[in-house]
Formats: structure tokens, C-alpha cells, sequence
């Protein structure tokens, strides 16, 4: 059994999705949450739902590409506490288009939250890390980010970026007994792709050799693994969760 009782950790893009069951699982296990999203409403809502598993819980409002948002918003989670033990940088957004209709707005929002955005909250959290000589950091990137997708370029750079962001920010925090490593998720059931035509969804499904989309709880039981013990010797580590859609 896996126990991270007294500990805390902080969840971006807390408010829905991936996040929330990142945030679930990590207090299922014992783990007090901060759950940070844009999104107030969703971030109180995961909140609650922590409650009702016995750990303490804090919903924070804020925009992860804004640096004083970020720093106002790790601060509110530190209050009253030692350090944020576990960070899980998961907010992201997609802006999709073909690379000659793309607009400036929509590459640079997408890059300023998925790549920037980590890049911000990363830097607030660490400081306390590297003071109490302790963290774990998983940030999550995508299979888009290895391979690529046609009307995904600003997604497909900023999820690459996040790999050799991670990569190098193990390298630097490693001798503070900070561990930093990514995954990679693949098709994950979402409402996005429960709403696609079931033809669509077939086609997806035949490039996954374990024949289903992933679920939420899969990429949280991975950030489970890397937050505690059990992942201990691993850093600067990029691990699929994608049922072998892409194997590297």
C-alpha cells in the first residue's frame, strides 16, 4: 500500500478530467491537495470531493501562464504549511488548426498554458522543495509531443517542450533529492472523445494495441507510482501511458 499521509500536493487543471482524478488518487492514498484551476467552480468541486475522503483540501483560482497568479496561488497553499511535497503540473488547453490558418493567439495561448504555464508553477514550487530538500514533480506531456499531429502544431510543441523541460530541471534539482518526470498520456476517454462519431473512434482504437482508450485513473495511477517511494530512483524519465500506441 502506498501512503502519503501528511504530505501535500499540488494539482494544476485540478478542476475536471485528468486532474481531478490525479487529485483523487493522490488522496486516496492520504495526501492533503491543493487543487489549482482557472476554473474556481471545478476546483472547489474537486475540493469537496477530497473532503469526503478525509484529507484537507484548498481550491484555488488562477491562471498557470501568469506568473503572479501562480506565485499568489502557491503561496495561498503554503499557508500553514511546511512545503508542497508533490507537484503535478496537468493544466493544459488545445487551439487546434493547420499550421497556414493558425493564428498568433492561438499558438501562443497554447504555449504560454501547457508549456509556459509548467515552466511558472515549477519554478514557485521548487522553492520550498529545494529548502526541505524533498519533492516530486511529474509534469504531464503527451504522445502528441513524441510523434506529432497534423493541426497540432502549437500542441505538439508545447508538449515536446514539456519533455526537455522536465529532462533538464531533473538534471538541476536531482542533488536536493528532487525527482522530475513526465508521461505521456495517449487517447484518454474523455467527454471530447465520447462526443466523436463511433467510426472516428474505431480508427483511433486500432492504433492501440491494448485495443481502449486509457482512463483518467490510468495516468493517475503512474503519478501515484512516481509520488511515492516506489518511484524513488526514477527521474528525468518520460513513461507512455498510452496502452502501446507508441513505443519509443
Amino acid at each position: 500500500m502506498v501512503n502519503l499521509e501528511g504530505k501535500t500536493a499540488l494539482v494544476t487543471g485540478a478542476g475536471q478530467g485528468i486532474g481531478r482524478d490525479i487529485a483523487l488518487t493522490l488522496a486516496s492514498a492520504g495526501a492533503d491537495i491543493a487543487s489549482l484551476d482557472v476554473n474556481l467552480e471545478g476546483a472547489e468541486a474537486t475540493a469537496a470531493l477530497v473532503r469526503t475522503k478525509g484529507r484537507k483540501s484548498v481550491a484555488l483560482a488562477g491562471d498557470v501562464s501568469n506568473a503572479a497568479d501562480v506565485d499568489r496561488c502557491v503561496a495561498e497553499a503554503l499557508a500553514g504549511r511546511e512545503q508542497i511535497h508533490f507537484l503535478v503540473n496537468n493544466a493544459g488547453i488545445t487551439r487546434d488548426n493547420l499550421l497556414l490558418r493558425m493564428t498568433d493567439a492561438e499558438w501562443e495561448s497554447v504555449v504560454s498554458v501547457n508549456l509556459t504555464g509548467t515552466f511558472n508553477v515549477t519554478r514557485a514550487v521548487s522553492r520550498s522543495m529545494i529548502k526541505r530538500r524533498f519533492g516530486r514533480i511529474v509534469n504531464i506531456s503527451s504522445v502528441i509531443g513524441i510523434m506529432g499531429n497534423a493541426g497540432q502544431c502549437n500542441y505538439a510543441a508545447s508538449k515536446a517542450g514539456i519533455i526537455g523541460f522536465t529532462k533538464a530541471v531533473a538534471k538541476e534539482l536531482a542533488g536536493r533529492n528532487i525527482n522530475v518526470n513526465a508521461i505521456a498520456p495517449g487517447f484518454i476517454e474523455t467527454a471530447m472523445t465520447r462526443a466523436l462519431p463511433e467510426e472516428r473512434r474505431e480508427a483511433m482504437r486500432r492504433l492501440i494495441p491494448l485495443g481502449r482508450f486509457g482512463s483518467g485513473e490510468d495516468v493517475a495511477r503512474v503519478v501515484l507510482f512516481l509520488c511515492s517511494d516506489l518511484g524513488g530512483y526514477v527521474t528525468g524519465q518520460v513513461i507512455h501511458c498510452d496502452g502501446g500506441m507508441v513505443m519509443a
